[in-house]
């Protein structure tokens, strides 16, 4: 009798409690909820889109934690008043002009979908799959609101950074939590932990190079994997974001069978005036052609989809710097996006978080 009661409560095909009054109002039936959580993306390249972006991005003191007193009026007076008109520029040499929309988001959804696809045909409908940005749109507040309403009582939330950084997976979590603070009945929740090491995850991105290297004439003499910095000091208060994306390229290189000369671990992105994490990408690759590698190939494992950081850092201005300093020939290897090995990785990482719910 109790299986049975729990069976009618759990999913009520009618939409109402087993035991509730003719008045109750209709509940949806209980599933599981997935949300994979991406950084974010601005809703378009002008000036006022990308001054709100940058505005939460910046604001975020995960993300930049000296005292609001002295960065507010810097970040508001001086940096929101130049900067949305070089990353807008930015932006705009990679955007989605068919969909209006940034690459990251494009590929958030696909990857959305294709997840959707392998849960339906294990689970059929008892999983619900959405995604949300941490800044930007859709916002986490409103795709954990949909995700209830449509019957979630338990959510798993994802956040799509292999590397575990408080700037990052820290930062994703608190906004997934401060939309709980505000909700009457909440719904459970798991949060997925770095991946960094998993099997599938460092499997997906050999691959990768594999499949890139397979296309190309030469083989490239470096491969460089460029990880987002952050600054030195996070590393010497405790983050573990530098360790893990070191155990993510040697377990890569192991993979592959090569020698570490092989193989470089770098940092780009830096932002401000003190010192990040190093190597600098933008340097060494700068080295690399000084020293005699006319030929190299950048891969960015920490990121899960194609950005501005990609498409736009990597790919032009890293690679510029590489030919200024006489480099040759600069390999982009495109982020894991929505590989078939991607998918089957996140959906792998998200069977084992939904143990006992599914």
């Amino acid at each position: 009798m109790l299986d049975q009661t729990k069976t009618e409560i759990d999913h009520p095909g009618s939409g109402r409690l087993a035991h509730a009054e003719s008045d109750h109002p209709p509940v949806p039936r209980a599933r599981v909820g997935v949300i994979i959580a991406n950084l974010g993306t601005p809703d378009g390249t002008d000036y006022w889109s990308m001054r709100r972006y940058l505005n939460e991005f910046l604001s975020d003191r995960r993300v930049i934690d000296y005292s609001p007193l002295l960065w507010q009026p810097l970040l508001q007076g001086i940096i929101l008043t130049k900067r949305p008109f070089s990353s807008g520029k930015a932006y705009a040499g990679i955007w989605n002009e068919e969909k209006d929309e940034s690459p990251l988001l494009t590929i958030t959804r696909a990857q959305t979908e294709k997840l959707a696809e392998a849960m339906a045909a294990k689970f059929g409908d008892d999983v619900i799959v959405d995604f949300a940005m941490r800044y930007g749109n859709p916002s986490t507040q409103s795709v954990i609101e949909r995700v209830k309403a449509a019957g979630a009582e338990r959510i798993v939330f994802f956040p799509l950074y292999p590397q575990y950084s408080a700037a990052t997976t820290g930062t994703a979590n608190d906004q997934a939590f401060r939309a709980l603070m505000k909700m009457r009945w909440q719904p459970y929740i798991r949060t997925v932990p770095a991946y960094y090491e998993h099997p599938l995850y460092i499997e997906a991105l050999a691959k990768s190079v594999e499949e890139t290297y397979a296309k190309l004439s030469s083989k490239p003499d470096i491969l460089v994997t460029s990880y987002h910095g952050v600054p030195k000091r996070y590393l010497m208060e405790g983050d573990p974001y530098h360790c893990q994306c070191q155990k993510t390229t040697r377990l890569m290189r192991e993979r592959l069978g090569w020698d570490k000369s092989q193989v470089v671990t770098t940092f780009q992105s830096k932002f401000g005036p003190e010192e990040w994490l190093q190597p600098y990408t933008v340097e060494e690759v700068a080295r690399l052609a000084e020293a005699g590698h006319k030929h190299i190939a950048v891969m960015a494992p920490a990121f899960s989809s194609d950005c501005v950081e990609t498409l736009e850092e990597i790919n032009e201005e890293i690679k510029e710097s590489f030919e200024e300093a006489g480099g040759e020939t600069f390999t982009y290897i495109p982020c894991l996006n929505d590989a078939p090995a991607h998918i089957d990785m996140m959906m792998a990482v998200l069977e084992n978080e939904m143990r006992g719910w599914v």
